[in-house]
């Protein structure tokens, strides 16, 4: 109960609808207290069923049939219940003791009740709910091993007729459904219960195609069919675990199912969960077909991660290194998966090797895996190959030319003690293309923000002078060099002003700020603060009808 409070109600629903559950106060009526869990009514458009949860393990959750609640969420009815309990905190612990010892009696009746009485009993609740029939009858149908009944049963419970409209099973339903189609578990499990394992197989297998052609047409955003596949995937391996198929038969299904395009990863069955029931013989031939498969599409997803899942399990890393070099992409990331596969093998020179092949075949340097570069480059540096480093970097930023290769340049080359030599031609490149409007001019010119970087900030105002920059350049440089040249950075300052006085929104109202309060420290540093005090009453003349400009200038002292 610690968990329950104003403060996680609003938390769970949100200021909204904890502010409108306040009102619903008033329409919560049979409350029901049981160990854990209350239930009421709430009279709203309709009246709603409510289930508080007090002790879950993420703390307190619900559910409640309203619209907005069968969606998932934790509505207005759920914190009226809420703060219904909160007001009866007091007498809560007794109340749940009192259901406690409630759902005690009840197991005591029950178990001293004689058999025709309590049959008796159960016919009565088997009249009056249909869905608890339904389920005996599936168990009972599983426990004589009448396969017939069962699948069809199974086929009507996986059926998504009674929740479809128009075809598709909406969210509101999917949850009644992922609840239907589970009882198609709990039949299969029982099958394997009452010693009808091989039936339970079958129908395991069965109801997964089942589910897996349906899938499409359910909202599952809420995973409730992933938990019912896990479930058949489940019912499957403790089948077979205690039938013993033939091994051969079932490690070709299980490839089979692997690579089918009908179960499409739905229930993550992995076979090699099931070496234990297919032993040297069905291991033997899962390897081989697997092998076989993979042989036959080299560049199919699921043949190759088969292969390569059967392959490491065996400890076989030549096999693995086969399997992605078969399909090496064009940018250079399956050499690097394979040199760290070789790397964990403790093969580190050929790991070195398939890494700098990497970087060969790359048919184009600017789309190369960054990490393949930073990886091969690590390794240069751990053996001190320095220069190797250098040259790669070199290349990559060649291709490229972004701030990110030129700063990786750098790095490499100081540690190679090279900067100077390396840094004059890649500046002499961003030039070229800062002169040409290239690579990056959509932001500015690369150069001028590699020369920011490099903390050269004359070289960088005469680059931006001369070739042109963006205005975030224009900015960065003006707040870097106003405490030396505050006349530029002030011509930079005013020049961005200018457009946003013609512009509204708090957000242009803060950068406009932002700008006056650099533009006042300028003409501090000039001596000329009569002329900004100038400019501030002229631009609250003009502007005076922005409040919120008003209100902000104000609060700066502006």
């Amino acid at each position: 109960m610690s968990g329950l409070t104003e403060a996680s109600l609003k938390r769970l629903a949100g200021t909204r609808s904890f502010e409108r559950g306040l009102g619903y106060l008033d329409a919560v009526a049979g409350v029901d207290v049981g160990d854990g869990w209350v239930t009421a009514s709430v009279h709203g458009t309709e009246r709603y069923e409510v289930e508080l949860t007090l002790d879950g393990p993420g703390g307190p959750a619900g559910e409640c049939d309203c619209p907005y609640g069968l969606e998932g969420n934790f509505c207005k009815h759920l914190v009226a219940l809420g703060l219904t309990v909160l007001a009866r905190r007091e007498s809560l612990p007794r109340q749940r003791k009192a259901a406690r010892k409630r759902a005690q009696d009840l197991d005591e009746w029950l178990s001293a009740l004689p058999k025709d009485e309590l049959l008796a009993l159960l016919k009565e609740q088997i009249d009056e709910d249909r869905q608890l029939r339904r389920r005996l009858e599936l168990r009972a149908a599983s426990a004589r091993g009448d396969l017939a009944v069962v699948r069809s049963r199974i086929r009507d419970l996986l059926d998504i007729g009674p929740f479809a409209q128009y075809g598709y099973v909406e969210y509101a339903d999917a949850r009644a459904y992922a609840a239907q189609a589970g009882q198609a578990v709990s039949a299969i499990r029982e099958l394997t219960g009452t010693g009808r394992a091989d039936d339970a197989i079958t129908l395991a297998r069965d109801a997964m195609t089942l589910l897996a052609e349906v899938v499409e047409s359910v909202d599952d955003s809420d995973g409730w069919l992933g938990e019912i596949a896990a479930g058949l995937a489940d019912a499957h391996l403790d089948a077979c675990r205690a039938a013993r198929p033939d091994p051969e038969e079932l490690a070709r299904w299980l490839v089979g199912h692997a690579l089918s395009d009908i179960d499409d990863g739905l229930t993550g069955i992995d076979p090699l969960d099931y070496e234990d029931v297919l032993g040297e013989e069905g291991m033997a031939v899962l390897r081989k077909s697997a092998v076989e498969a993979w042989q036959g599409n080299r560049r199919g997803w699921a043949e190759k991660h088969l292969m390569e899942r059967v392959a490491k399990a065996g400890g076989d890393i030549d096999a693995v290194i086969a399997v992605h070099a078969a399909d090496l992409s064009p940018n250079g990331y399956t050499h690097l998966v394979i040199a760290r596969e070789l790397d964990t093998a403790r093969r580190s020179d050929e790991a070195l090797r398939w890494a700098e092949r990497g970087i060969r075949e790359t048919r184009d340097l600017s789309a190369v895996d960054t990490a393949l570069v930073d990886y091969l480059c690590e390794r240069y540096a751990m053996t001190d190959r320095f220069a190797d480093a250098v040259a790669v970097r070199r290349d990559h930023f060649g291709a490229c030319r972004t701030l990110a290769a030129y700063q990786q340049l750098r790095a490499a080359a100081r540690a190679a003690d090279c900067w100077p030599a390396e840094r004059a031609g890649a500046l002499a490149l961003l030039s070229a293309d800062a002169e040409q409007r290239q690579q990056g001019w959509y932001s500015g010119p690369v150069l001028v923000d590699a020369l920011l970087d490099d903390k050269d900030l004359d070289t960088a105002w005469g680059a931006a002078t001369r070739t042109g920059a963006h205005d975030r350049q224009w900015l960065t440089l003006a707040d870097q060099v106003r405490a030396t040249r505050p006349a530029d950075a002030l011509s930079v300052y005013l020049r961005l002003a200018e457009p946003l006085t013609q512009q509204t929104g708090n957000t242009v109202y803060e950068q406009l700020v932002a700008l006056l309060l650099s533009i006042r420290d300028c003409h501090r540093r000039l001596g000329t603060e009569d002329e900004f005090a100038v400019h501030v009453t002229t631009l609250r003349t003009v502007q005076k009808r922005k409040r919120n400009l008003m209100r902000l200038m104000d609060e700066r002292g502006l």
